[in-house]
């Protein structure tokens, strides 16, 4: 599945099949959190907040692509991601779209 963020496809004429998306709301275990607390006050990179979030926007992605495919999709173009907190040390991940369908010329 090609995807890309740009609202075409190169020298393709493609056919619209709609919006597709996936989400997933994400969370760290305990541990992480209070090793997050902890660097807070020493500052630099919470890198298990950073492997959370590159987790949740795997998911997300395959769930989209998952979704895509249903409907018949070669490509998934305008490719945008989200985020919003939904609790403390959970997020909300989204993915979403454009389906498309590469015609033949």
């Amino acid at each position: 599945m090609k995807l890309l963020n740009i609202d075409y496809i190169p020298g393709k004429n493609v056919e619209d099949l709609g919006i597709v998306k996936g989400t997933v709301v994400h969370s760290k275990n305990v541990g992480k959190d209070f090793m997050a607390a902890m660097k807070t006050l020493v500052g630099g990179e919470l890198t298990g907040y950073t492997q959370m979030l590159n987790e949740a926007r795997q998911i997300a992605v395959k769930r989209m692509v998952d979704e895509a495919e249903a409907l018949g999709a070669d490509a998934v173009i305008n490719v945008r991601y989200g985020t919003s907190s939904v609790m403390s040390g959970a997020a909300e991940v989204i993915a979403y779209g454009t389906a498309v369908k590469i015609l033949e010329k």
